[in-house]
């Protein structure tokens, strides 16, 4: 990793602003139902807590379209906070910037916290707008980018608010959690151990071409399932049914069949089903006898246990999207025998991508029997492509 981290500057007597991913699911009631963000972010703030920063904490939530909506208010993740960070004094603002919000700025003290109102109900956090950022940036004399999550977005508080503080001297490194999604990922994609093996899932090829052509030169295997098989089987000229294929991307779908040649593993039984429900009717079919009524929903048992065994030698693993609707039980046995699988391959480095999958490795109770759960979705997708990540590139070389 060529980035400064927090092992790069003393944060002692400093504020320290810390782009978190505190974009936590809620109920209605504005409970949270999932805090798993907030623990992936503690090991960064008690490393600048107990050297004696204070910290200006800023994050989003949801999608408020750059305007206050109570319903997504941080409030929640304030008193979440204070309970996962007793020995701190946690303190909420009721706005992103403004003359209360400086008040409680300036009467930090090392070993406090203070939490700003969600950064999107301002329209300049998604615009990028520099005036907006110069504000922000004047409450710290340091940033920190805990926030995988969004690297992959040029918000005003990923990228214009960095380059604020830099220009005045200060540091802008990356913290414990951003450090480690790029060791792992970053190791993944440059210089894995071998064999390399790649499951990509989710619904369609549409969203994950690039991941495909990046990762296709570097794999010694590419297993894919989900959605997005559909259209890689019809374009073998197989019948899919009423499944989901993507007619306008068969002619990618044929290419890069021509690329991998026998590196990608396609399923060879699905799960169909006569409707898209969760009580729908289901049996095991070969990929040749999809009837013209079924849609598929899941890969089946001859395909995980061809999947098993491209997985039983891999050194290294990287998986992002499910191999089927895993929202319903019955078509989630797919996903959730590879996760098995992952969890218990010996010697080897897994890593799972955020969203769908990170959500699926959960469920099967196995998040920390993998090396590595990412935290960020779209952002660990585009690091898979080899796109440059705004978030990172902006941070302070070594």
């Amino acid at each position: 990793m060529n980035k400064k981290t927090l092992r790069d500057f003393d944060p002692r007597d400093k504020r320290v602003l810390v782009r978190v991913d505190f974009n936590v699911p809620l109920d209605e009631h504005q409970q949270i139902t999932d805090d798993t963000r907030l623990r992936a972010a503690l090991p960064t703030l008690q490393n600048l807590l107990g050297r004696g920063a204070s910290l200006v904490l800023m994050s989003h939530l949801g999608r408020p379209k750059g305007h206050p909506d109570p319903r997504l208010s941080l409030a929640p993740v304030s008193h979440a906070l204070q309970t996962l960070m007793p020995e701190a004094r946690v303190r909420m603002a009721n706005d992103v910037i403004g003359p209360d919000v400086e008040v409680l700025v300036h009467a930090l003290e090392p070993g406090d916290v203070l939490l700003l109102e969600n950064l999107r109900f301002h329209p300049g956090e998604k615009a990028g707008d520099v005036g907006f950022a110069a504000t922000l940036a004047s409450y710290g004399d340091a940033y920190v980018n805990d926030a995988f999550g969004t690297c992959h977005r040029a918000h005003a508080s990923m990228v214009a608010v960095p380059q604020a503080i830099r220009a005045r001297g200060g540091p802008v490194v990356a913290g414990l959690l951003v450090e480690k999604e790029i060791n792992y990922l970053g190791q993944a994609v440059s210089h894995p151990e071998r064999p390399f093996v790649a499951i990509l899932g989710g619904a369609k090829v549409s969203d994950k071409i690039g991941v495909i052509q990046n990762l296709l030169p570097k794999v010694d295997a590419l297993l894919i399932g989900g959605g997005m098989a559909n259209t890689f089987l019809a374009a073998q000229g197989r019948e899919l049914g009423r499944s989901l294929v993507e007619r306008e991307a068969l002619d990618t779908a044929r290419e890069l069949l021509q690329q991998a040649s026998d590196r990608l593993h396609l399923p060879v039984d699905v799960v169909v089903a006569d409707k898209f429900a969760v009580d729908a009717q289901a049996k095991i079919v070969n990929v040749d006898e999809i009837p013209t009524t079924g849609m598929v929903l899941d890969v089946g048992p001859a395909t995980v246990a061809a999947f098993q065994q491209v997985l039983a030698p891999a050194r290294t693993v990287v998986w992002n999207g499910p191999l089927g609707v895993f929202e319903f039980p019955r078509f989630a046995q797919g996903t959730f025998a590879i996760a098995h699988t992952l969890a218990d391959l010996q010697n080897a480095t897994t890593i799972v991508g955020g969203g769908d999958s990170a959500a699926a490795i959960a469920q099967a109770g196995l998040s920390d029997r993998v090396s590595h759960v990412s935290t960020g979705g779209g952002a660990s997708l585009s690091y898979l492509e080899g796109k440059e990540l705004p978030g990172i590139a902006v941070l302070d070389a070594v």
